[in-house]
């Protein structure tokens, strides 16, 4: 049962959810729909890259001893080619990733090069090596390519695919329901009456969650009461790893997540000195982790950077996202803050000297405008004042 009474720490909250956290079970996939998914096992070179000497350039390939006179062309190659052994006193005209032949040394750029009738003039002072890809160069057979816990980037679907890589393994991805509550909440396209509100959670969230690697195995509108809540909690813990809701986890009468969770769970903690989202609720139903985000956009849109995104790359086993990376800026603004952590959304720029962080004037935890052009947050600790020009420290929002 979670403390009531007091309020926890950003740490505290990491901490709760890191408890017994690992990543899910392996599968393996197929390389075109690897991108973005966490390796599970370390992979090693299966041949050296390149696997052969080639060319750099399109030019020709010689000794670099014959350089400084007239060499005929012995032999045309082509990336893909076999090569045939160099004949002496001789070049063979050579293109991009084609073989180096045996007994050439060097390459030469064809616009450096004088091409004649009996043959091309090398100019005089060609070191060997010259314009050549050896082989291994990259990387040697049995080396290290991509280590484990590496979340899989275009480069390093390439670097695979280059070593014939067309299967890889990956940590599952975390089953993800996301719930709402809230009457008043309605989608886009459909009728607002009077107190009702579109539901820009829904959109954002579904945005954020698939981008920190988490499928979304179920989206459900769920009436404000406590039955409804509770059986929908209770189903949705049977299908997922994670179950994420918005609203319902305040103080206030028809606040029925928090209840739904105790009656099925557990409540592991509640409630964080940070603004915006004071109402944060993380618990567990079975094997089943819960976060409850507060209702409010701003809210919702930090608790998922701070919290769900470690949350969802510990299922991963992805290390890269246990922490949002940071760098520190001047600050084009002046605030004040009172008992607890704030957030700022704002954006960073770098003037030549260093970043600023340019604060949206509005940073109220309904206006979700504040996030749209935000790329960081900057971190005010409680109890403090911000002058204009002061360095603060900023968490990027790098998914």
């Amino acid at each position: 049962m979670a403390e009531s009474g007091r309020l926890h720490t950003p740490q505290e909250a990491l901490d709760s959810l890191s408890k017994g956290l690992a990543p899910l079970a392996c599968e393996w996939v197929a390389l075109e729909l690897a991108g973005n998914r966490v390796l599970a096992q370390t992979l090693h070179a299966r041949h050296d890259t390149p696997p052969f000497d080639n060319s750099a350039m399109d030019g020709y390939a010689l000794r670099a001893a014959d350089s400084g006179r007239v060499l005929p062309v012995s032999q045309r190659i082509m990336a893909g080619q076999q090569a045939e052994p160099l004949a002496e006193g001789s070049c063979a005209r050579i293109f991009t990733g084609a073989p180096l032949p045996e007994g050439a040394d060097s390459v030469i750029m064809q616009e450096e090069v004088d091409v004649r009738d009996d043959g091309v003039f090398i100019p005089a002072g060609l070191e060997a090596g010259n314009s050549v890809r050896l082989k291994g160069r990259e990387i040697n057979s049995g080396i290290e390519l991509v280590s484990q816990g590496t979340r899989l980037n275009s480069a390093a679907l390439g670097f695979l695919a280059g070593q014939g890589f067309d299967r890889v393994p990956v940590y599952q991805k975390p089953r993800v329901a996301l719930l709402f509550t809230g009457d008043e909440l309605k989608l886009p396209g459909e009728s607002l009456a009077p107190g009702q509100i579109y539901n820009g959670n829904r959109f954002m969230l579904m945005d954020l969650l698939p981008r920190f690697g988490a499928e979304l195995a179920l989206v459900e509108q769920v009436p404000d009461t406590l039955e409804a809540m509770t059986q929908a909690l209770e189903r949705a813990a049977r299908q997922v790893d994670v179950i994420v809701t918005t609203g319902g986890v305040s103080v206030g009468d028809a606040d029925h997540v928090r209840c739904a969770l105790e009656l099925l769970g557990e409540l592991d903690l509640w409630r964080l000195s940070i603004r915006p989202g004071k109402p944060l609720a993380l618990g567990h139903i079975d094997q089943c982790r819960f976060v409850g985000l507060a209702g409010n956009p701003v809210s919702s849109f930090v608790g998922a950077w701070l919290f769900l995104r470690p949350l969802l790359g510990g299922l991963q086993g992805c290390k890269e996202m246990h922490a949002l990376p940071e760098v520190t800026a001047q600050a084009d603004f002046e605030t004040e803050t009172a008992g607890r952590d704030h957030y700022m959304r704002v954006t960073l720029q770098w003037d030549g000297d260093g970043y600023r962080a340019h604060a949206f004037e509005d940073q109220d935890s309904s206006i979700l405008r504040s996030c749209v052009t935000a790329n960081a947050l900057a971190v005010i600790k409680a109890h403090s004042k911000i002058t204009l020009g002061e360095r603060v420290r900023c968490l990027l929002l790098v998914s």
